[in-house]
């Protein structure tokens, strides 16, 4: 017999509602029989009011203050039966004391988004002006998880195996000579997996997708007029939330969805989603900031406060979370859940990660609690997991980032380091380190080569087309007098400032874009390539082009045709890297030789004799061809790079009479020259010696 549920029934009514006590978890709001739970934390409120709106309605169709039986704890749970979900949005009023020493900001004059808001309305299509009167600017709605992913899952690829690609969705498909359906779209992004297939890489690194506001400090450039917007997204309004203005459908409430098609695409694909994750920072800003969200439901929980009740401000954005707060840590940790199971995300990149490791006053933690936390948890388990290992207060933390035997890190050492020695810096022996993968910073914590991720440029600084053109930053369109943006960029202009048709410059600037992409992925460790960079992107010298919704950072698909032969050396550059496991280890290489040679060898002009010398501007190593794992047995590989202004000869290490060199690529001549197809590369003339040109880089395979 069956017997009908009792919680399925209301106990109180308001107005024309239906309601009883809800369930204090999950957080948000949550579809259930009947009708929906919403719930919210607040420690130190003294009421809560849900606020309902129909759709797009400026005024509120109803408000329903939550009654003192239905707050268990510090939670306010309510169940309101009969809602037309489909149709409404929702927010709430907290009430409590407002006393800015004590760090207390409530206000229930303020309408407020919920934490825990799965999709976010208010910003619905890019770059459409809002109305700025709305009383409710940014709109939880309920979120419908209905998506068919049929037999998709997390890709689990090793680690070592990864070949990263860091995008800005809106930029990868809005240029008009994309010709794409939905330009500036997670609709966009499918369309151009052909190419991302073709080029090689099996991970994308996406940069802020999480509900942000375009128009957040918005304001007119003082070169062009044009508006200047929150560009890059590293100000989050809600941390659950697709960004809605990056989908074709955003104006129907379909974000969730593209998306969701997005990542199933990919991952048939065999390419991994990580997403550029911001918890360090909300876009609540400082004391002249906006109430939004956290700062009106429980300001002194929520964020990292001083004694006399101001924001710390260890982002550089204005305000601090306050990350190990355990209802903090608990909203992130439960974040990131709901990303991978909800929408099949296979990592995360931590924005500023070192903040995540500070105490309540900014002090860092020897054992934070938050990271390790994702560390161990069940559901992240097999998630890859990246920090910025430093914060805008100065805690830099890249080789000492509490890792837990799960953490990677963004290895600034590494980009510093190779930018110096292709512009000629010396250091060879340090440069040695970067390329193992440096063991320096992770094998005395035992630590693999895939704690590394080994980038020379990202979003944040110059392209590479822009490291070989710029001596300086020329961000006079960002509005900020040329203050903003890092001042250090370890770049070179090959002799002239900028553009020019000086034919030896640009040559030499080709040369030094191919030696950096040949040393990223000769390196031990995990490589990762800015979008455009294999097919040669400017941003004009812009090392900050966070507001500019514009081709300086959108990317121009002609240069694909116009750069082609550019394109074919990093298609081989990776097809080189996937075909060889010894570029690809598990574990530190190893110096001592058991059998035969050591795992590498370092080499000079002269074979067997490094120069380590502070003067030295040339080395070379070899790799030896072993097992490079239990299955395939892989070939000698030899890179030899003179960053020196003159051509050298190098004596190539002499092997077993059956093995003879190859040569994969030289740097120092023309397409198609520069690179073959693995497997197709030449055989080399004289095998005992080969000229390496001026600021150039040779490659041979040795079978």
């Amino acid at each position: 017999m069956f017997i009908e549920r009792i919680d399925i029934h209301p106990t109180h009514t308001k107005d024309k509602f239906k309601l009883r006590c809800g369930k204090p978890f999950p957080f948000g709001a949550t579809l259930i029989s009947g009708g929906v739970n919403f719930s919210i934390f607040s420690r130190h409120a003294t009421s809560c009011t849900l606020v309902l709106f129909d759709k797009h309605a400026s005024e509120p169709m109803a408000e329903i203050p939550f009654p003192k039986e239905f707050r268990i704890g510090n939670v306010y749970c309510m169940v309101v039966f009969d809602l037309d979900y489909e149709n409404i949005e929702y927010g709430y009023r907290m009430d409590g004391p407002n006393n800015f020493s004590e760090g207390h900001w409530f206000d229930s004059s303020k309408i407020l988004l919920d934490p825990y808001a799965k999709i976010i309305g208010g910003r619905d299509v890019w770059g459409v002006q809002p109305n700025w009167d709305d009383i409710y600017q940014h709109r939880a709605k309920i979120a419908f998880e209905d998506f068919d992913w049929q037999d998709d899952c997390l890709l689990e690829i090793p680690s070592e195996e990864l070949i990263i690609y860091e995008m800005h969705v809106r930029s990868f498909t809005k240029h008009p000579s994309s010709n794409v359906k939905h330009p500036g779209t997670f609709a966009g992004i499918r369309e151009k997996i052909p190419y991302l297939k073709e080029l090689g890489i099996n991970a994308v690194e996406l940069m802020p997708i999480f509900e942000f506001d375009e128009f957040e400090n918005s304001r007119q450039s003082p070169q062009t007029g044009e508006t200047l917007l929150n560009y890059w997204g590293y100000s989050t309004l809600g941390f659950f939330a697709p960004k809605a203005g990056y989908a074709a459908t955003g104006k129907l409430g379909m974000q969730a969805d593209e998306l969701k098609a997005l990542i199933k695409a990919l991952h048939q694909n065999g390419i991994e989603v990580i997403l550029d994750v911001v918890f360090n920072h909300t876009a609540e800003g400082n004391e002249q900031g906006h109430y939004i969200s956290f700062r009106g439901i429980d300001n002194q929980t929520y964020y990292m406060l001083t004694p006399e009740g101001y924001y710390y401000n260890f982002s550089g954005c204005g305000n601090t979370l306050n990350c190990n707060n355990p209802i903090v840590r608990g909203m992130v940790l439960d974040c990131l859940r709901y990303w991978v199971s909800e929408y099949h995300i296979d990592g995360f990149r931590f924005d500023l990660a070192s903040i995540l490791g500070r105490d309540p006053w900014g002090a860092p933690l020897s054992n934070p609690p938050l990271l390790e936390t994702l560390a161990f948890d069940p559901v992240l388990a097999k998630c890859k997991l990246i920090a910025e290992a430093w914060d805008a207060g100065g805690l830099y933390q890249v080789g000492s980032f509490p890792d837990y035997g799960r953490w990677a890190e963004w290895n600034g050492k590494y980009r510093d380091r190779i930018r110096k020695f292709i512009k000629g810096d010396a250091n060879v022996q340090d440069m040695a380190l970067r390329l193992q993968g440096s063991p320096d910073l992770y094998a005395h914590t035992c630590r693999t080569p895939s704690a590394s991720i080994n980038f020379i440029t990202a979003h944040d600084g110059f392209t590479l087309a822009d490291l070989v053109a710029y001596n300086d930053k020329h961000n006079e369109a960002n509005g900020e007098n040329n203050n903003d943006g890092e001042n250090s960029n370890n770049s070179w202009n090959c002799g002239i400032e900028g553009w020019t048709e000086n034919q030896s410059v640009n040559s030499l600037r080709q040369r030094q874009i191919r030696n950096a992409l040949a040393i990223l992925m000769m390196s031990q460790g995990v490589p990762m390539l800015l979008m455009g960079d294999e097919i040669g992107r400017s941003k004009q010298g812009n090392n900050n082009t966070y507001c500019h919704d514009n081709e300086l950072n959108w990317l121009d698909w002609t240069l694909l045709s116009k750069n082609s032969d550019l394109f074919k050396f990093v298609k081989n550059c990776i097809a080189f890297r996937k075909a060889h496991p010894i570029l690809r280890q598990k574990n530190f290489l190893d110096r001592d030789s058991n059998n035969g040679y050591p795992d590498i060898t370092w080499h000079g002009i002269r074979a067997w004799n490094p120069d380590f010398s502070d003067s030295s501007r040339t080395t070379a190593f070899m790799l030896r061809g072993r097992k490079a794992n239990q299955h395939q047995k892989d070939d000698y590989i030899y890179v030899a790079m003179n960053m020196h202004w003159e051509t050298h000869g190098f004596e190539i290490p002499k092997l077993n009479t059956s093995i003879k060199w190859h040569i994969f690529v030289n740097t120092g001549v023309t397409s198609p020259e520069d690179s073959w197809e693995p497997g197709c590369e030449p055989l080399l003339d004289n095998q005992q010696e080969i000229l390496v040109g001026s600021r150039s880089v040779i490659i041979l395979v040795g079978r």
